[in-house]
């Protein structure tokens, strides 16, 4: 089974770089060949089949310390490396097995294009959270409940298929299919396609029928080259 390695999302900008838009430079979105099917390789079903037997906790404990991480085995989970991977004018504190968790910092949310602080606390889930692009549930009724409990704790702690986002937005998406569900900024749908077309392409998952003219829809919104 082919695997996902690594590939960026490229969805926050630098604050020292003087710019002021808050989602990512024109240099970092990606671009798509004429006549380029973003879903090439991807099989088609017709519709998603609702399973009722998801588990959660198939996927293993909700996050790691794993090496499929950025400077995963370095004492903190895969949800606070992605808080320093995604947040800017951050701020660090040491907490239990942990030297450098992010304490405070700001999200420009890709979902929608928003302001978010985020500080660690009672509430440390609420304004910030990790979005997994491919669904955990969608990705088990599409084929992730005949993978091996390795694979699926893999793909649960990829930073390719991870994404700090708004609180309120990812609660709307849920585990939702894109046919079902895209992001309110419409700006971001371009890197939104093509991230969730290279996250099923990397583990050999299909997509509906409906989600795929969707996708196709939004990567048409990617510049060409």
């Amino acid at each position: 089974m082919a695997v996902v390695l690594a590939i960026a999302v490229a969805v926050q900008v630098s604050m020292a770089s003087g710019r002021t838009d808050r989602y990512v430079a024109d240099a970092e979105v990606p671009t798509v060949a004429p006549g380029v099917d973003v879903l090439v390789g991807i099989a088609l079903v017709p519709a998603r089949v609702r399973g009722h037997d998801y588990r959660r906790a198939a996927f293993g404990d909700a996050w790691s310390d794993d090496t499929t991480a950025p400077g995963g085995h370095n004492g903190c989970d895969t949800r606070n490396d992605i808080l320093d991977r995604d947040l800017v004018q951050k701020t660090f504190t040491a907490i239990t097995r942990c030297p450098t968790a992010v304490a405070t910092g700001t999200l420009y949310d890709p979902y929608t294009n928003d302001v978010v602080a985020f500080t660690r606390g009672n509430q440390i889930g609420a304004a910030v959270q990790i979005d997994h692009l491919v669904p955990l549930a969608l990705a088990w009724d599409l084929g992730a409940k005949d993978w091996t409990d390795q694979m699926r704790r893999r793909f649960a702690n990829d930073p390719a298929n991870l994404l700090a986002v708004g609180g309120r937005a990812n609660q709307d998406k849920g585990d939702a299919e894109p046919g079902d569900w895209m992001p309110p900024n419409h700006a971001f749908w371009c890197q939104y396609a093509v991230q969730f077309a290279a996250v099923l392409r990397g583990y050999a998952l299909p997509i509906d029928q409906r989600s795929a003219v969707v996708l196709r829809d939004a990567a048409s919104t990617c510049p060409t080259t």
